[in-house]
C-alpha cells in the first residue's frame, strides 16, 4: 500500500513538472507580449455653425452623430475611447464664458457603446468654438499610461478664442515629447478653417482631412481609431527632396508631407537581397481643385531607371486619392551583397482654380514597408513548423509516459486485490 502512494506521488510530481514546463513559457511570452492599452480621444465641435444643412441633404451635426454611431460600433476592444465637446453647452453671448465651454462627454477608458452613443445623441449645436481651450483639456484627458496617445478633432470652423492660438497650443503639445498626435477633420471647411487645422496637425505630425459627404467622415475617423491600437503606422513628419540624391532615407512606417502643385518630392528606401519593398501614397485635396487629377508613385534606381511604378486618377468628388507598388529584390548567394537604394518619386498633378492658394502644398500620406520576400518567408514558415513539431513531440511523449506509469499502477492495483 505504501509502494502503491509513493508511486502515485512519484506520477503526479512528474506530471507536474512537465506541465510546468509546457505552461511557464507561454505565460512569460503572454507577459513579454503584453502591451499597454492605446488612447484615443474624439473632439467634435458642437458650435452653433453645426446645424447648417450641407452635408448630403442634413446637417453637418446630423453627419457626426451618424459617423460617431458607426465608429464606436467598430472600435477596437483594446482601445481606451473617450469624448470630448467644445461650444455644446453654453448658449450665451459672453466671450469669456464661450470660450470655456468644453467638457469631456465620455471619459477615456474601456468602451461602454451603449453609454457613449446615448451621450451623444444628447448634443445639439449651440455655442462657441474654443479649440485651443478643447485641445488643452483633451491632453489632460490621456495623460499617463505608455500606450500611443492620439486626439482626432472634427470642426467645421476656425477657433472663436484668440489670442489662444490653437497652433500654438499644439505646439506646446508636441514640446512636451509625450508622443501624443492630433489629427484634424474640416467639415466642408473654407480656406480660413482649412489652414487652422492643418496647422494644428502638422504640429503634431498628425493628418488633415478635409471633409464633405457622411461616408468620407466615418471612414476617416474609423481609419483614426484603429490606426492608434498600431504604434507602428504612427506618421512621422518627413520632407521629400527635389531630386533622389539628396533625398531623406526612410525606414518602415507612415510618413507625412506636403507637396506643391506640379512637384515632385523623392525618397529613399534601402532594400537588401531577398526582402519586398511595399510602398503607398495617397494625396488629399485639402482645398478647392480642379476636378481632373491623378497621382504617380515610381521606384527608381539611383541612375534612374524606372523599376516599377503605382498610378491612379480622378475626376469625381473624392477627397483622396491613393496608389502604391511592390518591388521584391532577388536573393544573392552572397551573404554581403550590399543594399539596394532605391529611389521613390511622389508626384500628382491637382491643380488650383483661380484665386485658390497654392501653398502650402496638399498633404500627402506615404507608406513604407520593407518585408522579407518568399525565400526568407519559407524559412521563417519552416522555423515556426519545427517549433510546432516540438510542442506537439512533447506532448506525445508526456502522453506517452503518463500511459505507460498508469499501465503499471493499474496492473499493481489489480495484483494486490487478488493477493487480498
Amino acid at each position: 500500500m505504501i509502494r502503491r502512494q509513493r508511486l502515485a506521488a512519484g506520477v503526479c510530481a512528474l506530471l507536474a513538472a512537465l506541465a510546468a514546463g509546457l505552461t511557464f513559457p507561454t505565460a512569460a511570452a503572454a507577459d513579454e507580449t503584453e502591451q499597454a492599452a492605446p488612447k484615443v480621444e474624439l473632439v467634435l465641435d458642437v458650435s452653433g455653425s453645426m446645424r447648417t444643412r450641407d452635408i448630403d441633404g442634413g446637417t453637418r451635426m446630423a453627419a457626426a452623430k451618424q459617423a460617431f454611431d458607426d465608429v464606436l460600433d467598430a472600435t477596437p476592444q483594446d482601445v481606451e475611447l473617450g469624448i470630448r465637446t467644445l461650444g455644446a453647452n453654453y448658449r450665451g453671448n459672453d466671450r469669456k464664458e464661450g470660450c470655456k465651454d468644453t467638457a469631456q462627454l465620455y471619459p477615456v477608458g474601456p468602451l461602454d457603446r451603449t453609454g457613449a452613443k446615448t451621450a451623444v445623441a444628447t448634443l445639439q449645436p449651440t455655442g462657441w468654438t474654443p479649440i485651443g481651450p478643447a485641445l488643452l483639456k483633451a491632453a489632460d484627458d490621456l495623460d499617463g499610461g505608455s500606450g500611443t496617445r492620439r486626439i482626432v478633432l472634427i470642426s467645421d470652423g476656425e477657433d472663436t478664442c484668440q489670442p489662444l492660438d490653437p497652433c500654438e497650443v499644439a505646439r506646446e503639445i508636441a514640446a512636451k515629447g509625450i508622443g501624443l498626435t492630433i489629427d484634424t477633420l474640416g467639415l466642408v471647411p473654407d480656406s480660413k478653417t482649412r489652414d487652422q487645422l492643418s496647422c494644428i496637425a502638422d504640429a503634431t505630425g498628425g493628418t488633415y482631412t478635409s471633409v464633405q459627404h457622411k461616408e468620407e467622415l466615418t471612414d476617416r475617423v474609423d481609419q483614426l481609431v484603429h490606426r492608434a491600437a498600431d504604434p507602428v503606422v504612427t506618421p512621422v513628419a518627413t520632407s521629400g527632396a527635389g531630386q533622389c540624391t539628396s533625398a531623406p532615407t526612410l525606414k518602415s512606417g507612415l510618413y507625412t508631407d506636403r507637396a506643391a502643385f506640379g512637384q515632385q518630392r523623392w525618397y529613399k528606401v534601402d532594400v537588401k537581397p531577398g526582402q519586398e519593398l511595399r510602398a503607398s501614397v495617397s494625396v488629399a485635396d485639402d482645398r478647392a481643385v480642379n476636378p481632373s487629377y491623378g497621382v504617380l508613385l515610381r521606384a527608381v534606381t539611383v541612375k534612374g531607371r524606372e523599376i516599377v511604378r503605382g498610378e491612379a486618377a480622378g475626376t469625381g468628388r473624392t477627397d483622396m486619392i491613393s496608389t502604391g507598388l511592390r518591388y521584391p529584390k532577388p536573393s544573392s548567394d552572397d551573404d554581403n551583397a550590399p543594399a539596394e537604394t532605391v529611389c521613390l518619386e511622389v508626384a500628382h498633378s491637382f491643380s488650383a482654380p483661380a484665386g485658390v492658394k497654392s501653398t502650402p502644398g496638399l498633404p500627402l500620406e506615404l507608406t513604407v514597408d520593407v518585408v522579407n520576400g518568399p525565400d526568407q518567408a519559407h524559412d521563417v514558415a519552416s522555423f515556426g513548423l519545427g517549433r510546432g513539431w516540438w510542442l506537439l513531440g512533447t506532448l506525445v511523449l508526456v502522453g506517452f509516459v503518463a500511459g505507460v506509469v498508469w499501465g503499471w499502477l493499474s496492473r499493481w492495483r489489480v495484483a494486490i486485490w487478488r493477493t487480498n
